[in-house]
């Protein structure tokens, strides 16, 4: 078990404030001390070397393919799914004693899920190189599934390579979860958990809103899903800007929370039990949600988004819309109280708002 996380939590930490899920090596370390606490006579070098894997992908050190270019999805999103799924894995372990536990190979198996989860994504070198990775974001899961698969049968690990190309698919929406062909339970449990960590990890991340703003946007509209036609052939606008995104965080919060609690069976609860208790994803997901709905109230001031998201490969990709944030973060300070001068004044009615909210983990808001 993890200790409890320090006061002040750093962008590019997780949610317990001791792994950095900007490096790839620290996040390998720490999915591996969960491994071998759990199986103490079982080999990570699988992990390690699919994680080390994934980093040179990430990077463009692969003479296959492209660096990353998608400035939300980026390594940083990855490795923090891969830490999230893995504890998710843990709590799972832990409370299953009785025979049903995943196992070793099956914990990798997890593991490998989470961080090929996006690489459908990137883009093949000399054959997509006029592409952008996010106009793959209606496919990417199955591109992802593709290259997954490869690289299992790479590994040796056929046995549960054409598995893993179908259990990828929890994590988005090309196949409906209910569709998706299990061979057994245990299967449905391990979708679960990964599309359970991939929710948390993004909306957990201390600079969720600011990336939503300078990063999410610029990739739903490329991936065209800033908008939809309906069976007339009109078109109607989903997300018209940065600012109309972050209005409807909360919105789509609701919607995720449905999904974890019913489509994924309620999987985020494993998070309790390996933080002995605490939920520290939820906690991280409903500050968020509780900002955004206090920015939204007064009257979506993007310039209350603060906070600066670490770079990592594809993060540089950010489109102007950071640039539009940093100057009403200037303009807000002109007019309103400077808090890193003030920082007793920080948003104190926020943090009355927030006492007398309640556990809204067990009273969802309504849509």
């Amino acid at each position: 078990m993890e200790s409890k996380r320090t006061k002040f939590r750093r962008n590019d930490f997780d949610v317990n404030n001791t792994v950095n899920v900007t490096d790839p090596d620290s996040v390998s370390d720490a999915v591996e001390s969960l491994f071998l606490d759990l199986y103490p006579h079982a080999r990570a070098d699988t992990l390690k070397n699919a994680i080390a894997y994934i980093a040179t992908l990430y990077r463009g050190e692969h003479p296959d393919f492209s660096p990353c270019d998608t400035a939300y999805h980026d390594l940083q999103h990855i490795m923090d799914v891969t830490l999230a799924s893995s504890r998710l894995m843990d709590g799972y372990e832990r409370t299953h004693k009785d025979g049903t536990a995943l196992g070793s190979e099956l914990f990798t198996f997890g593991v490998l899920l989470a961080l090929f989860h996006d690489s459908g994504y990137l883009r093949k070198r000399g054959l997509e190189d006029d592409k952008h990775g996010a106009e793959f974001t209606l496919i990417h899961v199955s591109r992802s599934a593709e290259l997954l698969e490869r690289y299992m049968n790479d590994i040796g690990m056929n046995n549960l390579s054409e598995i893993g190309s179908k259990i990828v698919h929890f994590t988005g929406y090309e196949v409906p979860v209910d569709r998706i062909l299990i061979p057994s339970p245990v299967f449905r449990s391990i979708g679960n958990m990964i599309a359970t960590g991939d929710i948390l990890a993004q909306m957990s991340d201390r600079c969720y809103l600011e990336k939503c703003h300078d990063r999410l946007y610029t990739e739903f509209v490329l991936g065209g899903i800033a908008t939809k036609r309906d069976e007339q052939g009109n078109e109607k606008i989903l997300f018209a800007s940065p600012r109309d995104l972050v209005i409807k965080t909360p919105g789509f919060y609701r919607g995720a929370k449905r999904r974890m609690d019913e489509t994924l069976e309620g999987a985020h609860r494993y998070a309790e039990k390996h933080f002995s208790g605490e939920h520290l994803y939820l906690d991280a997901v409903e500050s968020n949600i509780q900002f955004a709905e206090y920015v939204v109230e007064n009257k979506a001031d993007i310039g209350m988004l603060q906070r600066t998201p670490p770079t990592t490969p594809g993060s540089d990709q950010a489109s102007t819309a950071a640039d539009s944030r940093k100057q009403q973060i200037e303009d807000r300070r002109e007019r309103a109280v400077d808090r890193r001068k003030n920082p007793e004044q920080r948003y104190p009615e926020l943090l009355e708002r927030r006492k007398s909210k309640g556990d809204r983990r067990k009273n969802p808001p309504e849509s």
